[in-house]
């Protein structure tokens, strides 16, 4: 279920609430903390077979931007906009977090 911009989540409240809390147990008046740091997060042990698997991983971004609609009514240069933003964002990172961009458009097959 996609709410198509911010406005639907109060114009469907009745709807996404019941689904919200369902699926995610959160209630309407619930608060959500972030938390936008690495510390605290304890990885998980794998052993040096089950690592060899792990050729990459990747940041999913499902969430819309400010000044943004979600994705059913974003245009081509709007989605360009946001993905400049997010690889500004995303080259930021260091350490651990650190990594490359790959756009979908363009990408070699090899990559």
């Amino acid at each position: 279920m996609y709410a198509g911009d911010h406005s639907s989540y109060r114009v469907f409240s009745k709807l996404f609430d019941k689904v919200i809390e369902e699926y995610h147990g959160h209630g309407p008046n619930a608060v959500h903390n972030s938390e936008m740091t690495a510390e605290g997060i304890v990885n998980h042990e794998f052993s040096a077979e089950d690592g060899a698997m792990i050729l990459s991983t990747r940041i999913r971004v499902g969430r819309n931007l400010a000044g943004y609609p979600l994705g059913p009514g974003i245009t081509k240069k709007q989605r360009d906009e946001v993905m400049a933003k997010v690889v500004q964002a995303c080259n930021t990172f260091t350490g651990d977090l650190k990594g490359t961009f790959y756009p979908l458009d363009g990408m070699s097959k090899e990559v």
